[in-house]
C-alpha cells in the first residue's frame, strides 16, 4: 500500500502534525507539502493536513480538494486555534462548525473520507494582530484567545495524531 502524507501550513503547526503522522505509519510512504503534489494517483491513501482559516479550509486547500480528491481515499488532519476542551459552548459550537466545513469541502469534492483528526495549533502573533485590527468584535475576541494557544500542538496532540494515523492505516 502506498501512503501519501501532505500538508499546507503557514506557521508550522500543521507540518509538525504531518511529520508525526508520517513517522508513525509503516510501509511505502511519501511526505510532501501540498504545493508539490500534482496528483493523488498511485496513492492508496492520502493524509491531507491544513489549518482552519476563516472558519474552514484555506483557499489553496479547497482548490486542491476539489481538483484532486474525487473518488480518492483520504484522511484529514486539521489544526485550529480553538481549545477543544473549552467549557464555553459558543467555542465548542464554532469548533464543530469549522470541522464540519472542512469535512464538507472534502465530501463535496467526492472524496472518500476515512477519518478526521483535529487539534489546537498556535495562533500566530501576526494573525492575532490582524484580527484585533479588524474592529469586528467576534474576530477581536478570537484574537484575544492567542495566549491559550501558545505551545500547541503539544506532545499529547502530536501523540494523538500518531495514534489516529495508525488507526486509519490499520483499517485497510
Amino acid at each position: 500500500m502506498q501512503i501519501l502524507v501532505t500538508w499546507w501550513s503557514q506557521t508550522g503547526n500543521t507540518q509538525k502534525i504531518a511529520e508525526a503522522i508520517f513517522q508513525s505509519i509503516p510501509g511505502n510512504k511519501i511526505l510532501k507539502p501540498l504545493t508539490e503534489v500534482t496528483t493523488l494517483d498511485g496513492a492508496d491513501l492520502t493524509f491531507i493536513g491544513f489549518p482552519v482559516m476563516q472558519f474552514g479550509p484555506p483557499a489553496p486547500v479547497r482548490k486542491f480538494l476539489k481538483t484532486h480528491t474525487a473518488g480518492k481515499k483520504i484522511a484529514l488532519f486539521i489544526t485550529h486555534a480553538i481549545d477543544p476542551f473549552s467549557k464555553d459552548p459558543r467555542q465548542q459550537e464554532m469548533l464543530q462548525k469549522e470541522i464540519d466545513q472542512c469535512r464538507s469541502a472534502a465530501a463535496l469534492a467526492g472524496a472518500d473520507i476515512k477519518g478526521i483528526y483535529h487539534c489546537q495549533g498556535e495562533l500566530s502573533q501576526q494573525v492575532a494582530d490582524t484580527l484585533l485590527a479588524s474592529d469586528i468584535p467576534m474576530l477581536m475576541e478570537f484574537a484575544a484567545m492567542r495566549p491559550i494557544t501558545l505551545g500547541h500542538p503539544d506532545d499529547m496532540e502530536v501523540e494523538n495524531a500518531r495514534l489516529y494515523a495508525k488507526k486509519i492505516v490499520s483499517s485497510f
